[in-house]
């Protein structure tokens, strides 16, 4: 009797709790790409004076109904840096488990700045806008911060290009080595195409999508 009252009872582990918090974290990191993109398709089908050649989807936070990107830009970096968290409990003690996680945690944080700091108005949009003759505090702070991002987000692809070839996926590893080039190559043809601009950046949401939960799935599969 005296054995009973005195014996600790075994403490639960928190491991699989967890895990299980490390793996939501990881599903919405991965589904963060895929939501803000059809969100701002959807959009720049229904809203008015909006032209996916004319126009960048960060434009669509301007307006009566700008409330509904800036809030989709608020949600996507929430789900970016959860997926931050999320890689860095996957990759733990393996390589690029630092600055990987650390970079697309910089690539969530540059969302909140769009959100905070908006694009200007410009070609045709909103309708009725003038369009600015020049940039404004808020427009340079909202470029400036798209670039930092996406600059973090291409050294993330090159960074978990380690974790991929560790893992014994080198096509993937290889691919997550080209990817910014081609995100790049996007940015730079800018100036003479919005649509490239756009191309670029939906193309590095999906391949971090796809990064991360391919990585996660790895893990799993241990």
């Amino acid at each position: 009797m005296t054995d009973m009252l005195t014996t600790p009872r075994p403490v639960p582990s928190a491991a699989p709790a967890s895990r299980s918090a490390a793996r939501w974290a990881v599903v919405g990191g991965a589904a963060a790409g895929p939501l803000f993109l059809v969100a701002g398709l959807v959009q720049g089908v229904a809203r008015d004076g909006f032209g996916f050649t004319r126009n960048a989807i960060s434009q669509l936070a301007l307006g009566d109904a700008g409330w509904i990107q800036t809030a989709n830009f608020v949600l996507t970096g929430l789900l970016l840096f959860a997926g931050a968290t999320g890689l860095r409990r996957t990759l733990r003690g393996g390589p690029g488990a630092t600055w990987g996680p650390a970079l697309v945690g910089v690539f969530g944080v540059s969302f909140w700045v769009a959100a905070a700091f908006p694009a200007d108005a410009g070609a045709g949009f909103p309708v009725g806008s003038p369009d600015a003759t020049a940039m404004s505090g808020h427009g340079a702070v909202h470029m400036l911060g798209g670039m930092v991002g996406y600059l973090a987000l291409c050294a993330a692809f090159v960074v978990l290009a380690r974790p991929l070839a560790s893992r014994g996926l080198r096509g993937w590893a290889v691919a997550s080595r080209l990817v910014p080039v081609a995100v790049l190559a996007g940015f730079t043809a800018s100036a003479a195409s919005v649509l490239a601009f756009t191309a670029g950046a939906g193309l590095g949401l999906l391949w971090l999508s796809a990064v991360t939960a391919r990585l996660a799935g790895a893990a799993a599969g241990r």
